[in-house]
């Protein structure tokens, strides 16, 4: 009787343990203010977050001030002698702002490296309020900061204090400090804290030139409560163009470090919906689950000996604990793990517990399941932007609702792989058909082992896979209560991945969950291989992936809880004297539609004109009245003396702003190099893409050349040197984040279901004129 309820049994308990794998990856308690003055609330960070995020205060507008001199004041409070560092930085990327980082520092009692706390107190321009990111970073770190004070201990190490600057913009502040703060030279180690969503768990990647062991062996010794990472989103991070101030330091200063961050409800990011109130308050705890016990731990270590030329494996399991070993086991791992295969699928063919046509046959509903899911979800997804053309609004790729999505995947890929192996429910077949989809997993684990090291701990799912092979062919029918028990590293290791890809690289790779899903069912076999009523399990899970798209169907407009995202930009054409209303949407809106009629033109501006995250361009553009903008003061002249007969031309433009400008971007064909460009006294970098080397000015890629972002009216001063004979005539595009304020323009607000687009230049009045050189 227990054998044939067992399949209900298993199937009772699984929901809960896969519930259980998220829930206990972070704090569900909320520290209250009322604590012991020597511990972290939650309640009293915060307190922070309110007030650095009543307003958005990105580089240059009149919150940025205010949130700067609040954290100089909390500081100040803490008994803290304050900085602030100013000056220009200029990327590699030709990215020029005035950045003004805030410091402190504590004493130590010793003369080692010193331990770095950061976060960036900027927001992303133009309409992010930064509650998240990265006002949750600077919060963690000033009740960290408190609580540490208030126990009254004097560490080892000295421990700076740095929230940066114009992060947003181009990592300037972390440039500026790694380059020209005498502090730099002495820090050790550096905790970052960040943000790409408003919610869910925070993860733990670390930033290292060198091997990683020293770095993971201390953060297990640190022993934070709820810790998630692991190696292989370690190893993805290194290829996405994601990169934090930390970066900055690590590549500028050889400064070794981790960063903190979460990325649920990434639809938030950037946005103006990045407010307080989005802000889940356990994840704010989670970042002070980190602070606080590293924090214990470095303040007195000795954080000169990072370097290693080892690297590790590292994962997390649940309740807190780390696995970490060498990367040097990665072979011998896998080289056992394939004897082991091969020994026990020979030892069951000997024993003709193993058929070989049914191993082959067993094939084939794996393949089809893992190439038919992937088919399936991939049109699903285009069916779905077709049907909800709102979709494509959000730059980001993740929607409000996308959370259904991800499970409506996962759901659908699991249906369609327990239908197709019903056709194979005889329990003396479960073994044979087991052995393809685990060689398959062994064939992944040796990819992995040459092109991504940091996946390689897959293999150890393969391990349990073979001992369940073993089993099965030992046992006609297994108990399946200890296949399941078997089965959970498979799940506690590949499950974080399902769901997390899609939120973290955009629904349009929601395929990948569904692949996944796959893999992880396939592991799952010794268990449901057994199911005797696989077809009608299949079609509760089909039904349940259909519930889930109508509850996304009803989730799917956009109201004042997940507003739209549109745009409108005001573009005047100081040359021809014509002004445009330009729109990035790809459907107007009732708000931004009146400016352009019913027939709006496609827009002359390219895509990737203006530096953006995603490369997003104008998609509209109509006529608009010419109205009056105070044009910037241009000095364009040529350097050289009448008589001089070098081959090289010297140049200097001068830029001086006659209004409130926020953005100046400078563009001039590709073809045209530099052989000397500086900018405000500064020269950027080479820059290497890919393998071959480039330079913003003097080999270029790009057809844009300089993106200022102004902090204040300060003038731009250019000097260049080049050999053409010509002097080249760059276009001028010089932006104010003030469209809705404009008298003139009479722009009317937007209702409450509507907001900024978020990563792209918007709600801007843009001036453009070509700058010629003087006769």
């Amino acid at each position: 009787m227990l054998k044939k309820l067992s399949p209900l049994l298993i199937l009772i308990p699984l929901p809960f343990i896969i519930w259980f794998l998220f829930y206990s990856s972070m704090p569900r308690t909320i520290s209250e203010a009322e604590i012991p003055a020597t511990e972290f609330s939650t309640t009293r960070a915060f307190k922070h977050v309110e007030e650095i995020s009543k307003t958005p205060h990105f580089v240059g507008s009149p919150a940025h001030s205010l949130v700067r001199n609040y954290i100089v004041n909390k500081l100040q409070d803490l008994g803290l002698e304050v900085q602030t560092q100013e000056g220009y930085s200029l990327t590699n990327r030709g990215m020029l702002t005035r950045p003004q980082n805030i410091l402190a520092k504590i004493e130590g009692s010793e003369d080692g490296k010193a331990l770095l706390l950061m976060s960036h107190y900027d927001s992303a321009g133009h309409s992010s309020f930064g509650a998240s990111d990265a006002g949750s970073g600077v919060a963690t770190v000033l009740e960290g900061v408190r609580a540490l004070l208030a126990k009254g201990e004097l560490p080892k190490n000295d421990i700076i204090i740095l929230f940066t600057d114009a992060e947003e913009l181009g990592l300037n502040g972390a440039e500026l400090f790694v380059n020209e703060h005498p502090w730099a030279k002495d820090v050790g180690l550096a905790l970052n804290f960040e943000a790409r969503g408003s919610g869910g768990n925070s993860f733990m990647l670390l930033e290292t030139n060198s091997g990683n062991s020293k770095l993971i062996q201390d953060f297990i010794k640190a022993n934070p409560k709820f810790p998630v990472t692991n190696s292989l989103a370690y190893s993805i991070y290194k290829m996405l163009p994601n990169d934090t101030d930390l970066t900055v330091l690590r590549e500028q200063g050889n400064i070794n470090g981790f960063n903190f961050a979460f990325i649920d409800d990434h639809f938030d990011y950037h946005s103006a919906n990045d407010i307080p109130a989005n802000l889940d308050k356990e994840t704010l705890a989670h970042q002070g689950s980190y602070l606080m016990p590293l924090l214990g731990f470095f303040k007195d270590a000795d954080l000169s000996r990072f370097h290693s030329n080892e690297d590790l494996i590292y994962f997390n399991l649940p309740m807190g604990e780390m696995i970490s070993y060498p990367f040097s086991w990665i072979l011998p791992l896998l080289i056992v793990g394939f004897l082991l295969f091969f020994g026990v699928v020979f030892y069951g063919i000997s024993k003709r517990k193993l058929a070989v046509n049914t191993i082959l046959k067993g094939a084939l509903p794996f393949l089809i399941s893992l190439v038919g899911s992937a088919i399936v979800v991939f049109i699903f997804w285009k069916l779905l932007m077709l049907l909800y053309p709102g979709y494509g609004e959000m730059i980001n790729g993740f929607t409000y609702n996308g959370y259904y999505y991800i499970a409506f995947g996962i759901f659908l890929s699991l249906a369609i792989s327990i239908y197709m192996y019903h056709f194979m429910n005889k329990d003396e077949v479960q073994a044979s058909v087991f052995v393809f989809p685990l060689f398959f997993w062994l064939l992944i684990c040796a990819l992995t082992a040459f092109y991504l090291k940091g996946a390689a701990y897959f293999v150890i799912p393969g391990f349990f896979g073979i001992l369940q092979l073993w089993i099965m062919i030992r046992q006609k029918r297994p108990n399946l209560f200890l296949m399941l028990l078997l089965s959970l590293p498979a799940l506690i290791l590949i499950l974080p991945f399902v769901a997390s890809f899609p939120v973290a690289l955009g629904l349009k790779i929601l395929l990948v969950a569904g692949i996944l899903a796959v893999l992880l069912f396939s592991l799952f076999l010794p268990v449901f291989g057994y199911f005797k009523y696989k077809k009608s399990l299949a079609t509760l899970l089909g039904l349940i992936g259909i519930l889930l798209i109508i509850i996304a169907h009803f989730n799917s407009d956009f109201n004042e809880d997940r507003p739209r995202p549109d745009s409108l930009v005001y573009v005047l054409d100081e040359d021809t004297q014509s002004a445009s209303w330009n729109s990035y949407d790809l459907k107007l809106d009732d708000w931004n539609k009146e400016y352009f009629g019913e027939d709006p033109s496609k827009s002359e501006i390219t895509t990737n004109a203006f530096e953006s995250k995603y490369g997003s361009g104008f998609k509209y553009k109509s006529p608009a009245p010419v109205v009056k903008i105070a044009s910037s003061g241009i000095v364009y002249k040529k350097t050289d003396s009448k008589d001089s007969l070098s081959e090289f031309s010297n140049y200097s433009l001068k830029i001086a702003p006659n209004r409130k400008v926020n953005r100046m971007e400078l563009f001039l064909n590709s073809s045209y190099n530099f052989e000397k460009f500086t900018v405000n006294g500064l020269e950027a970098e080479a820059i290497f893409l890919g393998k071959e080397k480039f330079h913003v000015f003097k080999n270029r890629w790009s057809d844009r050349l300089l993106t200022y972002h102004a902090a204040n009216t300060d003038t731009l001063l250019i000097n260049f040197t080049t050999r053409d004979k010509v002097a080249p005539e760059i276009v001028l595009y010089e932006s104010s984040y003030d469209l809705l304020d404009n008298p003139d323009l009479k722009v009317k607000k937007r209702d409450k279901t509507k907001m900024p687009k978020p990563f792209v230049l918007n709600d801007a009045v843009i001036l453009k004129k070509t700058i010629r050189l003087e006769e």
